[in-house]
């Protein structure tokens, strides 16, 4: 499997967040997007995940099915967490479960390898930051996804759960598949390229 970028560019408002810009990422690498903010690296990861469209060129999976795209075959975790905070860190989780289709690790188990599985019953508002992180990325393993596509993953994150972020990322691009992150951090990641974005051009 490899994902292949062509001259693809996103307008806002009439502006380029992203212009011409094209890259590959084969499976079992990850890729960090890194510049500074307004860059266009959010844009760019939700392009890829289809929330939002291209102006001009294209993306594709080589080898992968002509009717298939890039979106169907994703995890987009946002910069913001996916947590209802009413609803106990288990009930969030299944959630996510069923809504993705299941078929990944056990519930409890995903808990455990971001180190939630002793707040399963706990109310998710009670949670610290870092904490919903780890249940928002915890969905990662609850359903099978070859391309992961992350805004700030590690965001919040202390380091033992950048630990286990990183032994998630690295049993995906040991199964055969891909890791896109934005980030403003360094992140350690097996198999880890970057692509620096700078800073979008600014109205006149």
């Amino acid at each position: 499997m490899k994902l292949l970028v062509e001259k693809l560019s996103v307008l806002r408002d009439g502006r380029a967040i992203l212009a011409n810009r094209s890259f590959a990422v084969e499976a079992g690498q990850s890729l960090l997007l890194i510049g500074p903010n307004g860059a266009g690296k959010t844009t760019l990861i939700r392009t890829l995940a289809g929330l939002l469209p291209a102006a001009a060129g294209r993306f594709w999976l080589e080898a992968g099915r002509p009717d298939q795209s890039v979106g169907e075959l994703c995890h987009y975790v946002g910069h913001l967490n996916a947590v209802k905070s009413t609803l106990t860190v288990a009930e969030n989780a299944e959630f996510w479960q069923r809504f993705l289709g299941g078929g990944g690790q056990e519930l409890k188990l995903a808990l455990d390898a971001f180190g939630l599985s002793r707040l399963m019953h706990i109310p998710a508002g009670y949670l610290s930051a870092g904490q919903k992180r780890r249940l928002t990325l915890a969905r990662l393993l609850l359903a099978p996804r070859p391309i992961w596509l992350l805004d700030e993953p590690a965001a919040s994150l202390d380091e033992d759960a950048q630990d286990a972020l990183r032994g998630a990322v690295a049993a995906r691009l040991g199964s055969g598949g891909l890791v896109i992150a934005a980030t403003h951090q360094p992140l350690g990641w097996p198999n880890e390229h970057t692509l620096r974005l700078p800073q979008a051009a600014r109205a006149a």
